[in-house]
C-alpha cells in the first residue's frame, strides 16, 4: 500500500517538475498571444457579425433572451458582402497591396546592398554602420514622417532644389500621392529589412564565392548565384516584416499620400471615428488580417516541405 503510494507521489512530483520547467516556459509567450492577440481578433469578429445602431456601445448583441426562455442569435453578414461589393473597399485593398508591394520591393533593392556591405565590413565598422541604422528610432516617428513632408512639399528642399539650379521650372507633384507614400514606408520600415537581410548575409560561408571565381564565374555571376540564392530566408523574413504592417499603415499615407490615396487604414479609420460603423471597421480589418496572415502561413508550410523534400 505505501509502495503504490509512493509511486504515486513520486510520478505527480515529476509531472510537476515536467510543468514548472518546460511547459511553464512554453505557457508564457502562448498567454500572451492569447490575451493580446486571440481574444482581441474574437471580439473583432463579435462585432463584425453584428449590426451598426445609434447606441452605446454603437452595434447590436449577437445573442439576447426572448421572454426569459429563448436564446435567439443573429448574425449579419452583410459587413462582409458589402466589402466585396462596394467598390470603394475593393480601390481601398488594392491600393494598399500596390503601395505595400512596391514598397516592400524598393527595401530589397536599397536594403540588400547596404545589408552586404555592412555584413563584408570590418568589425569596428560594423558596429558603427549597425547603430546608424539604429539611430532613426531614437527620434519620433511623427516627426520623421513629417520630415518627409517638408522635403516632397511643393516648396520643400528637393523642389526648391531642382528649380535653383533650373533642372525644372515648376514644383514637382512628389507630394499627395502613392508615390510619396510609397517613400515614406521605404524610409520608415527599411531597418527591419536591413537586419532580416544582415542576418542572413552574415551567416554566408563566403569561401564558396571564391570557389564560383576559381571556377571561373564573374563578380556578378556568382553574387547572383551564390549570395543571393543564400540570402533568401532574409529576403522572406525582411519581405514579412515590411509588407505586414505596410499594408495596414495609416500615418505615412495620410500625411504623405493624402486623400487621393484610399488606402485600407484610411478606411477603418473613417469607419470607426467618421461613420461611427464599428461592424464595417472590425469586418474590415478581420479581411485584412485573412489576408495578410494566410499567404504567410500557406508561403511557411510550402518552405518547410521544401526544406523537408531537400533533405
Amino acid at each position: 500500500m505505501y509502495r503504490v503510494e509512493e509511486q504515486v507521489i513520486t510520478r505527480l512530483t515529476n509531472i510537476m517538475k515536467t510543468f514548472s520547467g518546460r511547459h511553464l516556459v512554453i505557457s508564457i509567450p502562448s498567454i500572451w498571444l492569447f490575451l493580446f492577440f486571440v481574444c482581441p481578433c474574437i471580439i473583432l469578429i463579435k462585432i463584425s457579425l453584428s449590426e451598426s445602431v445609434i447606441a452605446l456601445p454603437p452595434y447590436t448583441s449577437l445573442a439576447e433572451w426572448i421572454s426569459g426562455h429563448m436564446l435567439q442569435i443573429r448574425i449579419n453578414l452583410g459587413n462582409y458582402i458589402a466589402l466585396f461589393s462596394d467598390e470603394m473597399y475593393i480601390r481601398g485593398f488594392m491600393t494598399s497591396v500596390l503601395i505595400a508591394g512596391a514598397s516592400t520591393i524598393g527595401c530589397i533593392f536599397i536594403g540588400f546592398p547596404m545589408a552586404y556591405a555592412i555584413a563584408r565590413s570590418s568589425k569596428r565598422i560594423r558596429s558603427i554602420l549597425l547603430m546608424l541604422v539604429i539611430l532613426p528610432f531614437w527620434t519620433s516617428f511623427l516627426i520623421r514622417v513629417y520630415a518627409w513632408v517638408t522635403l516632397l512639399s511643393p516648396y520643400g528642399f528637393i523642389n526648391s532644389l531642382l528649380m535653383k539650379i533650373r533642372i525644372i521650372d515648376s514644383p514637382l507633384p512628389l507630394m499627395n500621392n502613392s508615390f510619396a507614400a510609397c517613400i515614406g514606408i521605404i524610409y520608415a520600415y527599411m531597418p527591419f529589412m536591413i537586419f532580416a537581410l544582415y542576418s542572413a548575409i552574415e551567416k554566408i560561408d563566403y569561401s564558396l564565392v571564391e570557389a564560383a571565381y576559381n571556377l571561373g564565374c564573374s563578380p556578378m555571376t556568382a553574387f547572383f548565384s551564390i549570395v543571393v540564392p543564400l540570402a533568401a530566408p532574409g529576403i522572406y523574413a525582411g519581405s514579412v516584416l515590411v509588407f505586414v504592417p505596410a499594408i495596414g499603415e495609416f500615418v505615412i499615407p495620410e500625411l504623405l499620400g493624402g486623400a487621393q490615396t484610399l488606402t485600407i487604414g484610411r478606411l477603418v479609420w473613417n469607419e470607426f471615428f467618421g461613420n461611427i460603423s464599428w461592424p464595417t471597421a472590425a469586418s474590415l480589418s478581420i479581411i485584412l488580417l485573412i489576408f495578410v496572415v494566410l499567404p504567410i502561413v500557406i508561403a511557411q508550410k510550402h518552405r518547410e516541405i521544401k526544406l523537408l523534400q531537400g533533405d
